[in-house]
């Protein structure tokens, strides 16, 4: 399997996470995928009002400049690890 077959498994598995999952490592698997599968962000900030849209946002913009399969390889680490707590 290569690394693209891993992920989409990965973003298969983060779907079934327990419902412990906290907020903060689901923003950090929104950042990964959306780096991963997109790259750099390319929208506008999010109104300082929308608190979610802005979390989501700022998670992503912590990772621009990350390579595709790097972010990818980080999804499935993050992704196995909550899977395993």
């Amino acid at each position: 399997m290569g690394i693209d077959d891993d992920f989409k498994k990965a973003a298969d598995n983060a779907l079934k996470l327990p419902p412990e999952t906290t907020n903060a490592d689901k923003l950090i698997l929104y950042g990964l995928y959306k780096q991963a599968t997109i790259g750099d962000v390319n929208t506008s900030q999010p109104n300082m009002f929308d608190f979610k849209g802005k979390a989501k946002w700022d998670s992503w913009k912590a990772l621009e400049g990350k390579s595709k399969e790097a972010a990818m390889q980080d999804y499935i680490t993050k992704v196995t690890q909550l899977q395993e707590a």
